[in-house]
């Protein structure tokens, strides 16, 4: 087994909602909002859900932090090009959708690609649907 190093080191996007920020009231409610959006990107596919927290309770020794109340990933790939073997590493691509006691968070992790990192930062801020409204607080 080779290890090797790609064009560089990525970063993680996140974005943090509050629920009074969205009109999306649950992790599977954003997971279909955010399969929407993929389907309708012509460059995209959808492949899966995954309910990390159910995976996690389900271990022996699974551990969840106490504020975590759900966590799902929507596992995604985008079809733009194929260059090399080692691309494969970097596919599919995931958003993970974590709901905490007055928020929901959202992150996924930099792609090569700017027009991939473009749609899914255009996908997670559509969550926010709704002006913040303080009485709301």
């Amino acid at each position: 087994m080779q290890q090797s190093f790609t064009r560089e080191v990525f970063s993680l996007f996140s974005l943090e909602i509050g629920k009074s920020e969205t009109t999306l009231s649950s992790v599977d409610q954003i997971l279909d909002h955010l399969k929407s959006r993929i389907e309708t990107d012509p460059a995209a596919v959808f492949i899966a859900t995954f309910d990390h927290y159910a995976h996690t309770r389900a271990l022996p020794n699974g551990q969840i932090h106490t504020d975590i109340r759900a966590a799902s990933n929507i596992i995604f790939c985008f079809g733009f090009t194929l260059p090399t073997p080692q691309a494969m590493a970097l596919r599919p691509r995931s958003i993970g959708v974590v709901e905490l006691p007055e928020s929901f968070h959202i992150t996924f992790m930099e792609a090569p690609m700017p027009v991939a990192n473009t749609a899914m930062e255009s996908w997670a801020r559509s969550v926010r649907n709704r002006e913040n409204d303080p009485r709301q607080s």
